[in-house]
C-alpha cells in the first residue's frame, strides 16, 4: 500500500510539473523566464515521493523545451538535487531556497552557454539573476503560500 501511494503521489507530482510547464511554455523556457511548475518544488516538505515526481516531470518537459540534450540532462538533475535538498530543510520559509539557488547558479550558466552560441549579447551574471528572479518569483511568490496552504491539508493529503 506504501509503494502504491509513493508512485501514485510522484507520478501526479510529475504529471503536474510536466503539464504545467508545457502549457505555460512561453514563459517556462529561455534565460528570462518563470516557470509556474517550479511552485511545486515546495512538495519534498511533505512527500519523499515529491523528489522522483519533480524529476521526472522536470524530464518530461525539458525533452519538449528544446534547449537540447544538456538542458534534458543538467535542468532535470539541477530539479532532482534541489528536490531532494528541500526535502531535508525543517523550516518551511528556507524550503524554496535550494531550487532558487541551485537553478539559479546552474541553470543560468548552462542557458548562458547555450544562448552565447546563437549571438546572444546576455551576460553571464544577468543570465543568473533572470533565472534566479524567475525561480524566486515561482518558488517564494507562489510555492511558499502553497507551502503554507497546504500544511493546513497536510494529515489528508500526505500521511503515510
Amino acid at each position: 500500500m506504501k509503494d502504491t501511494k509513493f508512485l501514485t503521489q510522484a507520478a501526479l507530482i510529475g504529471a503536474a510539473y510536466a503539464v504545467l510547464t508545457i502549457i505555460l511554455a512561453p514563459i517556462s523556457y529561455g534565460i528570462m523566464q518563470v516557470r509556474i511548475a517550479e511552485a511545486l518544488t515546495v512538495l519534498p516538505f511533505f512527500t519523499s515521493a515529491a523528489v522522483p515526481g519533480l524529476f521526472i516531470g522536470c524530464l518530461i518537459a525539458n525533452i519538449y523545451g528544446g534547449a537540447g540534450i544538456a538542458d534534458i540532462i543538467i535542468g532535470s538533475l539541477t530539479t532532482l538535487s534541489a528536490a531532494y535538498l528541500s526535502a531535508r530543510i525543517k523550516k518551511k520559509w528556507l524550503v524554496p531556497l535550494p531550487p532558487i539557488i541551485l537553478n539559479a547558479l546552474i541553470i543560468g550558466t548552462m542557458l548562458y552557454t547555450i544562448f552565447l552560441n546563437t549571438g546572444d549579447k546576455t551576460t553571464l551574471l544577468a543570465a543568473i539573476g533572470w533565472v534566479g528572479l524567475g525561480q524566486t518569483i515561482a518558488c517564494y511568490g507562489l510555492g511558499y503560500p502553497l507551502l503554507v496552504l497546504l500544511e493546513k491539508y497536510k494529515d489528508k493529503l500526505f500521511s503515510k
